[in-house]
């Protein structure tokens, strides 16, 4: 993470069809979306100055406007196209993608309908989401004491701004136990997802991973799902029962941020950082990056 505050970085930021210097990317105290989290957004990673999936990414970001009842007024070629003009301005080749449209400061109470909606993007140098050496060595997960929502409470199928409060509770109290995650249960008291990445579990050769009925199929989880068949492996997607981890022999994490991570520990259960897992590490960094392989070998 970067040691200066994300307010005082350097460079430029696409702000309603304008680049604007990242300074001047400012919003009023009275928005919406800061008091009652109408926003929606998405992260990206770009290597070697291309964005991955990066059109996915801009559909799954007008759905989630869709769900919660906005529509960008920027079309999907147009959102594609301000992001790579802004890698290219920003001078990154290997960067973190920040899309984010949120309802504006026309109207301040639960409706909101006239608001206006904004769109902004910023793109900054972000290495790895966890320690690189940690990651070798499996991180280890906290079991959340929040847990993701029923998705009749809740729209569990945007990629929401509101919805990471919970997320946000329980990887600070995991970091104070010592962990660097935590997984979270779903309403059901089922396996669902860690703070920001999706879950797999290997036994036996197969990888088991929880169906995304009440969070979110990530692009990462779907390109991993992917790669893992593209080998032969084995992809079962069910409800899992927590007890059921003291049978997984190998667990590991995914997603934009946290790319393929492997997991040694969740609370009480413990996990080999195995072959499968590595074999993922290595050849997402290769789908991700032609040529490329991870120091996990």
């Amino acid at each position: 993470m970067a040691s200066v505050p994300f307010d005082q970085l350097d460079g430029f930021i696409w702000f309603n069809g304008e680049f604007v210097k990242w300074a001047d990317a400012k919003i009023h105290v009275l928005t919406h979306g800061l008091h009652y989290a109408s926003a929606v957004f998405e992260g990206e990673r770009a290597y070697g100055g291309e964005i991955f999936k990066l059109t996915e990414h801009t559909q799954r970001l007008h759905e989630s406007a869709r769900i919660l009842g906005f529509r960008i007024p920027w079309s999907v070629e147009e959102i594609d196209d301000a992001c790579r003009q802004l890698l290219a301005k920003q001078g990154l080749q290997d960067a973190y993608v920040r899309p984010i449209a949120w309802r504006g400061s026309e109207m301040m109470g639960v409706s909101a309908q006239n608001n206006r909606i904004n769109l902004a993007i910023a793109i900054w140098d972000w290495p790895s989401y966890f320690d690189p050496e940690q990651r070798l060595k499996g991180i280890r997960l906290d079991i959340a004491e929040y847990r993701r929502p029923d998705p009749r409470t809740a729209p569990s199928k945007s990629k929401a701004a509101g919805l990471y409060m919970i997320c946000t509770l329980s990887k600070h109290a995991a970091e104070a136990k010592g962990y660097t995650d935590a997984l979270m249960l779903d309403w059901r008291g089922r396996v669902a997802e860690a703070t920001g990445a999706n879950i797999f579990f290997v036994k036996d050769g197969v990888l088991h991973t929880p169906v995304p009925d009440c969070f979110l199929d990530g692009i990462t989880r779907r390109t991993v799902i992917e790669l893992a068949r593209r080998r032969g492996i084995e992809v079962v997607e069910r409800a899992i029962q927590p007890e059921e981890m003291e049978s997984f022999e190998q667990c590991f994490l995914c997603g934009t941020a946290a790319e393929v991570t492997p997991v040694s520990e969740i609370g009480p259960y413990t996990f080999q950082v195995g072959e499968i897992p590595r074999l993922l590490m290595n050849d997402y960094a290769e789908e991700v990056r032609p040529g490329q392989r991870m120091a996990a070998e």
